[in-house]
């Protein structure tokens, strides 16, 4: 029997996912969170064998920061990220942080079953679409940024926004959404928070 315990801040969506995993004679639901600090809690307590790990968890610490804290405690469960996020940024994140696996919630019943068996045996599993853009990582090499995109990309670490960056550096603030833009494509994301996370793991900062 897999001990699972669910942990996502939508309580519709752990309800389905408790009737679905229900129907698997090889998997018991022992406890259910719906933040990142009631996930902790109920690890301690139920000791599961697995962790099915939604990333955004509303209030409070995000599912991968949770992801971190459960895989270093001693007797630590395998973590199973099931989500609807898969940016790079996300999916390097929580795969750093110890995530055994990687799933959107797309995946049909039969993949999830599966995927909960292989983490439960400390194997890997990903959705094909995340594997493929891990795959893709691996064979990338890191963005080349310019030292003026390195610059405004470091002020945007340290929390500033369009108009301060601009003031600082003195240029207009459509200079410096302009070289942002490019800075969002060579890092394929889409937002300040995700550019700042890829930076950072591939050590484009200083």
């Amino acid at each position: 029997m897999i001990r699972v315990l669910l942990c996502d801040d939508h309580a519709v969506v752990r309800a389905g996912l408790t009737a679905l995993l229900g129907s698997a004679p090889e998997i018991e639901i022992v406890a259910e969170a719906a933040t990142g600090e009631e996930a902790l809690a109920a690890a301690a307590h139920h000791h599961p064998d697995v962790v099915l790990m939604d990333l955004q968890l509303g209030p409070g610490i995000d599912g991968v920061e949770t992801t971190r804290r459960l895989t270093a405690a001693p007797g630590a469960p395998r973590v199973l990220v099931l989500t609807t996020y898969d940016t790079d940024a996300d999916i390097s994140r929580a795969i750093d942080a110890g995530a055994t696996g990687y799933l959107l919630k797309a995946e049909r019943p039969e993949e999830l079953f599966t995927a909960i068996t292989a983490a439960a045996q400390g194997r890997s599993t990903m959705s094909p679409p995340i594997a493929s853009r891990v795959m893709a990582r691996i064979r990338t090499p890191p963005p080349t940024l310019t030292p003026r995109e390195l610059d405004i990309l470091g002020r945007l670490a340290q929390g500033l926004g369009n108009r301060e960056i601009a003031q600082q550096l003195f240029i207009s603030q459509a200079t410096v959404k302009t070289h942002l833009g490019r800075v969002y494509a060579k890092l394929g994301v889409d937002t300040r928070a995700a550019a700042v996370a890829i930076a950072k793991e591939e050590r484009l900062l200083r």
